[in-house]
């Protein structure tokens, strides 16, 4: 979800006021070519400066210990699952050993 929120700001074109109070259409920031932001504020460019990666890292930093307990997790119970299904055929396996055995005894 924290990806998402990320790439729909780099991903879609947007419109921002401007001072003279009309709205500019922008492109989506990831696919901006040219200048930087600063470069483009002092022309007097909008578009450059309303959406920033500075902005989008924050929030992919907090998705890394989310994704990592989510791994974890998701590894953890796969591997419970495994053992699980192997205690399981052991168990069914020693019933059919003994059950030959009593056979074999008679």
């Amino acid at each position: 979800m924290l990806w998402s929120w990320c790439a729909i700001p780099l991903l879609t074109s947007y419109s921002v006021e401007t001072r003279g109070g009309h709205t500019d259409e922008c492109a989506a920031r990831l696919f901006t070519e040219g200048v930087t932001a600063n470069e483009a504020l002092w022309k007097g460019d909008y578009c450059e400066d309303e959406r920033e990666w500075p902005e989008a890292i924050p929030v992919l930093g907090l998705s890394l210990p989310v994704s990592l307990a989510g791994t974890a997790l998701f590894m953890t119970g796969g591997v419970s699952r495994r053992m699980s299904g192997h205690s399981q055929a052991m168990r069914e396996l020693d019933l059919i050993a003994s059950e030959r055995e009593k056979h074999s005894e008679t």
